[in-house]
């Protein structure tokens, strides 16, 4: 299994948007930029992804599961933009801030704390568990 961080603005597509959508899930639809578009190309049924606020709120709330592999991007002609569908898993308890990561030595080589720009992005493992603890989980999903 693999983990990911999904980054959304919440004016657009907020965590509670994500968990009405249910057991079926959504697309992670409007992605144009190749690095995150590979990343969701490189994605397998059941990994795991962080869904995080980003500009005011600059947190991790949520997780999400890959539900569906990449796919043509239903929001475009254009064959070049894939995306995955994603299913809500579990509320984070506690967010965790992009504050908090960036004063986490153990996650100082996270991609969100070096490329923050980044929409679609790749978690180690350790860093996976580390968040999950930040966040209040007694044991990482």
């Amino acid at each position: 299994m693999a983990y990911w961080l999904f980054k959304s603005e919440p004016e657009t597509w907020s965590w509670e948007m994500q968990k009405q959508q249910g057991s079926k899930g959504a697309e992670w639809d409007g992605v144009r930029n190749y690095q995150a578009r590979n990343n969701m190309r490189a994605m397998k049924l059941g990994d795991l992804g962080f869904f995080y606020h980003s500009v005011k709120e600059k947190s991790i709330v949520g997780i999400v599961e890959v539900c569906a592999e990449a796919h043509p991007d239903s929001t475009t002609d254009d064959p070049r933009w894939e995306c995955v569908d994603v299913r809500a898993v579990q509320d984070m308890p506690k967010p965790v801030t992009l504050e908090e990561i960036k004063a986490t030595p153990k996650l100082k080589d996270m991609v969100l704390v070096n490329n923050s720009r980044l929409s679609v992005q790749p978690v180690s493992e350790a860093e996976w568990k580390e968040i999950c603890r930040m966040g209040g989980l007694d044991k990482a999903p």
